[in-house]
């Protein structure tokens, strides 16, 4: 079974009619920002296709992937949980500031939750922008907060058979 949820896009300019997204159907993506939530997994290419537009020249992609060591430690998967609706909100309150910070053109960013293997994405930032410099310090400071206040936690599942629940940053919806 997949859950998705998503935000509506939040659009800058009044007149902008969008682009429908192909990949879920009934669900519409204006230029502006995106934020959902999944236990799919998370396709990249559809993530740049919603950012892709003739006014950008630069799309910066981050994928956080769960890796096999942790701090000399063996990590066999890790499970996310999440509260679904303050998460959404979160992601997207702090799309929004980036968007106003960075001047950046379009947002989208995806979390899974549920349990992940080795090597799968567990999140996906893509930001557009007409250069450089922007997206990429719009992606980096997205992904440092995201980390500090969306409440998500993920668990650790250790090859010694211990399993840890962290919240990265130990931040306000820290567990």
């Amino acid at each position: 079974m997949s859950v998705f949820a998503r935000v509506g896009a939040y659009n800058r300019k009044d007149d902008d009619k969008g682009t429908k997204d192909e990949s879920e159907p009934g669900m519409r993506i204006e230029q502006g920002i995106d934020v959902s939530l999944t236990q799919a997994v998370i396709d990249s290419q559809a993530l740049v296709d919603r950012v892709t537009s003739k006014e950008s020249g630069a799309i910066v992609l981050f994928l956080g992937n769960v890796r096999e060591m942790t701090e000399g430690r063996q990590t066999l998967w890790l499970e996310y949980e999440g509260h679904e609706e303050l998460a959404l909100a979160e992601l997207r309150r702090l799309a929004e500031v980036a968007w106003d910070e960075f001047g950046v053109q379009r947002i989208s960013i995806i979390h899974r939750l549920g349990k992940l293997e080795l090597a799968e994405t567990s999140v996906a930032i893509c930001v557009a922008s007409g250069h450089r410099k922007e997206a990429f310090a719009a992606c980096s400071w997205l992904m440092d907060r995201i980390k500090e206040t969306v409440p998500i936690w993920k668990k650790e599942n250790w090859a010694d058979g211990r399993a840890e629940w962290v919240h990265p940053s130990g931040g306000e919806f820290a567990g």
